[in-house]
Formats: structure tokens, C-alpha cells, sequence
């Protein structure tokens, strides 16, 4: 009986990259794993199985020099790696190990290949119920049960992780090795970066020894309590039962202040644990996970940047030709000229435009120009306008002067505090509000207000601010970044037929390709010429290129209005639902970016528990929804059915019949700004 030792490993860890080739001493991961299994007396052959990728070319060359065999296979299907191995190698009894377990015992191998040439097993394991520290994992097979499972074995976990289908199947005669005492709970194997800092320590105090076995180890952790503290929170197993996106958002917390770039894809505001945080590519209304798994976007699609869906094949094309001719010179492109003018021409108030790429940078060149323009430095705010610091100096005075613009609890730290009382909050709709302010502040400059987010206007709210804002010498500015092209082409200030002095266009105005659009009249727009205000990359070509396509395809499909009536059904659904099942529902937003509220303590948990429902169906949904025209009556009637059921089990725990935490396979989801610990 021939016997192969087959040890998995590659360096594109999703979640500790690089890690069988980082080094404890002078020697690496992998050559101290490799090292202690050549001291079996039962293994004829040590091969390593990695990856057919060019990232594993280093890997391949290392353990070559070291004199060690090596086959490259398939990158997913590490079921098909390992068969093929063994098939190359002949060999009849396969011992796995993986590459992150380098304290992993000559002898408690050779005690397992005992056994299983004693008893005749198809299989044996120390891990099927552990009781051994997480990183002596050891796994024998016969090949004629790795020939059955990668014939038999079809889920994608099947072929990942190259063993479930022995030990689940019941196909197999199999056996566990348990330990005289359980030691399940110690954590030796390396995944994270807390891992690789337990383990120098363990190899520091042993050096220059790497041959110790388990048990000294054992006695270590009784000698040094301390050094297993590092990594006792890590859960065991945890890469089989969690996506790739959720160990790569695990990985960017640690690397990324704050885990991304925005705060509206933090995993934690829908269903943390759970949900897959990344994506692979887009077409559509679809996105698929790094997994490559396809899903349904019923959420945010883009965070309201793709009306026209994901990957449009027109603006892609014109895109790409600007990619081939170049998009960044010395000179100036001219579709930013084609642009503002066309920008004018939808906009006859208007008369001079500025670009820039995100639209909190544009609502800050927006205040700029008008302050230049009026020579007052105060302003009184109305919804919400980004993270910068003029629009965040506002809870300088208290932290829930922003608490009903979108997202509460938002801190000023870094603001600098001579900012205070240079910004001024009106609720929506609440006229005497901003009468007030203007009253006891004339040095107040800018009326700076978002047209419609979460209700309409009301007794000629919007005509009145604009005759406010013309009586005092006021500049008023309407942030349309997310409410522009959802109800018209080109901002619900046009609907209600109340023109502002400068306007933002955001978002949707690329179809998810950067670019934002400062609008405005002429007599204050060049003010902008006497104030520095300037970025390189808001002179590339690509954003204006994909404006111009975008902004054609829009007038001709009519968009808005699709999206619109798209956002009435979806609406519809949720007070059907809602009625139906007896659940006090509120809705907020425009119909083309509608969300709901359960009125209820449990809110929070029902979010949860519909996003977690949801993504079993293949949808990424939860009480949002930015609707694009890829959206369809099928999907919709899918997503209303699946809905249905869920509301049916939140209605029972309303009623207290049930419990929606014995639902969550996760934590629960949080709302607004917090800090992630």
C-alpha cells in the first residue's frame, strides 16, 4: 500500500494571502509543515497540490528547491486537484493535510495510518468531533473513495474543501480519532493574522527545535496561558461556513479603516456574517459573488447609480473606444464642453456647469462658489450632503442635529471646532423653521436643501423657500444627486417647477462611471473663477463620455418612467404584504428609491432576517429598493412570493407566537453610523 501524503496549499488566501510563505524564524510556514511530516515512517511521498494560477508560480518554485514533488491543478476544485494527484502518484492511501496546519505531528499521523490499515476504513479523521487543538487536522482516505467522491461530489463545498462527501454521504465505512481529553478548544492553525502571532510565539519558545510534539505544546499553554489569548475568538472552522466576499470584508477590517470605502455596502448594515460584500461582475440587475454565484440585485443597485443597469452595453462601447484613445492628457477632452451644454439645454435656468467625480466633492464646490458669490460664510441645511466638513460641522453642536437627514449619529471628530454654528438644520416642509433662522441670522448666505427624499411638499414648501431665498439675497442650491432622473429627466425642481441658484446632479448621471455636475446661473457660477477650485481627475474623459451616452439613452427610453411605475408596484407589494399579515409598515422615499420600516422594537432583527431569506432565494434584497429599468415583472412577482413567506414568520413573532432570533443564523444588522469595533 503505497502512501501519499497530499498537502493543499496556495497563496491567494482570501483571508491571510501569502501566509505557508511567511516565515517563523528563519524557515517558512510550509517548510516547517513539510519538515515534521517527512518525519513519518509510514508516508512514501510528500506532494504538494496548489494551484494552476501564474500567483502560485513562486509557491511551485520554492518547494521544488526544497526537493519536494508538486501538482498544479484546479484552483476551485481542490476535489479534482487532489484526485488527480493521487492518480498521478499511484497512490493507494492518501493522508491530507492542509497548508495552514504546520505544527501537525509525525506521530499522531503515523498512529492514524495504523489504524486504518488495521481496520479497513475508507476514511478516518480527528476532526468529524474534534478534540484536538484546530491545526492537527489529519484526514486518510483510500483513492477508491476519493474516486467515488469526486465522481459522486457536485456542490461547490463538495469540491472545495474535498472531503464532505465521504463523511456525509454514509457511503463510507469511516471512523473519528477523539483524544483521552478534548482540546478542541486551542486554535494552532494559521488563517488569520492573530494565528501566524500565536504560532511565532509557540516556535520562539521552542527554537531552534521544530520537531517538538503536540503535547509540549499542551504543556505550554498551561506554562503560558498568554500567548493562546491572541486567537481564542476565532471561530474553528470558520472558512468552511462563510463565504469568500465575507473572509475577504473579515480581511479588508483589518487593512481598511472602516472595511470599504462607503457606508452604505457595509456588510453590517444588512445582514453582517452573511452577507457576500463582494462581487465578481455585474450585467443587468445581476451581480455574482466572487463564488461566482449570481444574484438578483434588489437593493441598491450601485447605491442609485444604475437606472440603466449594470454593464450597459452602449455606454460600455462608447466608454471603451475613450479607453483606446486615451483618457487622461495634457489637453483637455471635449465631451466635458459637449456636456455642459447639454446640461444647459435641459435646464434653461441655467447658464454654466462644473464637473466633478463624487458628489459630496460636488455639493462642497457648490457652497464654495455661493459663498464666494453672497460673502456670507453661514448656511441653513435641509437633508443630506456628504461627509465633508461644512455639512459634518453641524453636530459640533450636538450630534443629533443631523439625526433626520438619512443617517443619525454621525461624528464630527476631525471637524475643526471653529466650525461651529456655521451650519444651520430646517426639517422639511417646516417653512417657519427657516424663516427663523434667517430672522436671527443675517449673515446666514446659502439655503442649501435636497428638493424631495422621504415626503412631498407641502403648501408651496419649495415656492416658498425660493422666495425666502430672493428676498434675503440668499443663494439656494438643491442637492439632486440622488432624486435627479427617478421622476423626470433631469430633477424633481423641474416637476415643481421651482428653479434653484446652483443644482447637483449625481449618481445616476454616469450609470455607475464616475461624474457629478455642478449647475448654475451665470452671475454666481463665476464666482467659481475667483475662488481656487481645481482636481486633476475631474478632468478625465471617461465620466462625461459616459454622461452623454447615459443622459441619450435615458431621454429615449424614458427611464424615470419606467423606474417610477416599477417603484409603485414594488410599493404596492409591501402594504399588501404588510395589510395582509397585520404588520404596521411605514414607506419612505420616492417610488423609484422607496424603503420600508416594520413598525416595531424588532425592526432591526426582521431586516436581518428578510436580507438573510432573501440571498437563500438568490436575492439581494432588504427593505430597499432603487429600481432600474433591467428590473422585470418576473422577477417581480418572485421576489413578492418569496417576500410573502417571510412576512408570514415576522406577522407570528409580532403576535409573540414565535421568536425571530430562534430565525438568524447571524448577528443582528445596525442603522445609520457606527464604528466597527
Amino acid at each position: 500500500m503505497k502512501v501519499v501524503c497530499i498537502v493543499q496549499a496556495r497563496l491567494g488566501s482570501t483571508r491571510f494571502p501569502n501566509k505557508v510563505l511567511k516565515k517563523i524564524g528563519n524557515k517558512t510556514i510550509i517548510e516547517i509543515l513539510l519538515s515534521r511530516i517527512k518525519k513519518s515512517k509510514y508516508i512514501d511521498q510528500i506532494v504538494l497540490a496548489t494551484s494552476n494560477t501564474s500567483l502560485d508560480t513562486k509557491l511551485v518554485n520554492f518547494i521544488m528547491r526544497l526537493g519536494f514533488d508538486v501538482f498544479k491543478g484546479s484552483h476551485k476544485n481542490v476535489l479534482k486537484r487532489y484526485y488527480l494527484a493521487a492518480k498521478k502518484y499511484e497512490a493507494d492511501l492518501i493522508v491530507r493535510i492542509t497548508g495552514d496546519c504546520p505544527l501537525v505531528d509525525s506521530n499522531l499521523i503515523d498512529q492514524m495510518i495504523k489504524i486504518f490499515k488495521k481496520k479497513n476504513y475508507d476514511y478516518i479523521s480527528n476532526t468529524l468531533i474534534p478534540t484536538y487543538p484546530d491545526g492537527l487536522d489529519i484526514e486518510l482516505f483510500s483513492f477508491n473513495a476519493l474516486n467515488k467522491t469526486f465522481l459522486k461530489s457536485k456542490t461547490q463545498i463538495q469540491k472545495e474543501h474535498v472531503t464532505p462527501y465521504m463523511y456525509q454521504s454514509g457511503k463510507f465505512k469511516i471512523f473519528n480519532q477523539k483524544n483521552r481529553i478534548d482540546y478542541s478548544k486551542f486554535r494552532w492553525t494559521i488563517d488569520e493574522i492573530q494565528d501566524y502571532q500565536v504560532l511565532k510565539k509557540i516556535f520562539e519558545y521552542f527554537k531552534p527545535n521544530i520537531f517538538f510534539p503536540w503535547t509540549d505544546v499542551i504543556s505550554l499553554t498551561k506554562l503560558k496561558p498568554n500567548i493562546f489569548k491572541m486567537n481564542k475568538d476565532i471561530k474553528r472552522n470558520q472558512g468552511m461556513e462563510i463565504s469568500e466576499g465575507q473572509k475577504l470584508w473579515n480581511r479588508a477590517t483589518k487593512s481598511i479603516p472602516g472595511g470599504n470605502m462607503l457606508l452604505s455596502k457595509k456588510a453590517e448594515l444588512f445582514a453582517p456574517n452573511i452577507w457576500p460584500s463582494y462581487y465578481s461582475k455585474s450585467k443587468g440587475c445581476y451581480v455574482w459573488t466572487l463564488e461566482n454565484k449570481k444574484l438578483i440585485d434588489f437593493s441598491l443597485m450601485g447605491v442609485g447609480t444604475n437606472i440603466l443597469g449594470y454593464a450597459n452595453s452602449e455606454i460600455d462601447k462608447e466608454v471603451k473606444k475613450t479607453i483606446r484613445n486615451g483618457n487622461m492628457t495634457t489637453l483637455n477632452c471635449p465631451e466635458e464642453v459637449y456636456l455642459a451644454e447639454k446640461l444647459i439645454e435641459m435646464h434653461p435656468w441655467s447658464s454654466m456647469v462644473r464637473f466633478a467625480r463624487t458628489g459630496g466633492e460636488a455639493n462642497s464646490i457648490a457652497l464654495r462658489i455661493a459663498r464666494a458669490a453672497t460673502g456670507k460664510d453661514k448656511v441653513a441645511i435641509c437633508g443630506y450632503h456628504g461627509w465633508h466638513d461644512w455639512y459634518l460641522s453641524t453636530n459640533l453642536k450636538s450630534d443629533k442635529n443631523l439625526k433626520d437627514f438619512l443617517l443619525p449619529g454621525l461624528e464630527p471628530k476631525g471637524v475643526p471646532k471653529s466650525l461651529k454654528n456655521s451650519t444651520y438644520t430646517f426639517l422639511y416642509n417646516r417653512i417657519d423653521q427657516l424663516e427663523k433662522l434667517i430672522k436671527n441670522n443675517s449673515d446666514i448666505g446659502v439655503i442649501f436643501m435636497e428638493v424631495s427624499r422621504n415626503e412631498k411638499p407641502k403648501n408651496n414648501f419649495l415656492q416658498k423657500v425660493r422666495k425666502l431665498a430672493t428676498k434675503n439675497n440668499i443663494v439656494l442650491i438643491f442637492d439632486e444627486c440622488s432624486s435627479g432622473f427617478r421622476e423626470n429627466f433631469g430633477g424633481l425642481h423641474l416637476k415643481y417647477k421651482v428653479n434653484p441658484d446652483i443644482m447637483m446632479l449625481g449618481k445616476a448621471l454616469g450609470n455607475g462611471y464616475a461624474i457629478t455636475a455642478v449647475v448654475g446661473k451665470k452671475e454666481i457660477m463665476k464666482e467659481a473663477e475667483n475662488s481656487f477650485i481645481s482636481s486633476t481627475f475631474w478632468t478625465e474623459r471617461i465620466g462625461p463620455t459616459a454622461a452623454l451616452k447615459c443622459l441619450e439613452i435615458m431621454q429615449k427610453e424614458k427611464s424615470w418612467e419606467y423606474i417610477t411605475n416599477y417603484g409603485k408596484k414594488v410599493i404596492n407589494i409591501w402594504k399588501k404584504l404588510a395589510s395582509n399579515y397585520n404588520l404596521k409598515i411605514k414607506i419612505s422615499g420616492l417610488p423609484a428609491l422607496a424603503s420600508f420600516i416594520i413598525v416595531s422594537d424588532n425592526f432591526l432583527k426582521y431586516k436581518t432576517f428578510i436580507t438573510q431569506q432573501m440571498l437563500n432565494k438568490n436575492y439581494l434584497a432588504s427593505n430597499i429598493l432603487y429600481a432600474s429599468i433591467s428590473h422585470d415583472q418576473k422577477l417581480l412577482n418572485n421576489y413578492a412570493e418569496n417576500l410573502e413567506k417571510i412576512f408570514a414568520i415576522i406577522s407570528k413573532c409580532e403576535k409573540g407566537e414565535d421568536l425571530i432570533d430562534n430565525y438568524l443564523e447571524g448577528p443582528v444588522c445596525y442603522t445609520g453610523f457606527k464604528r466597527l469595533n
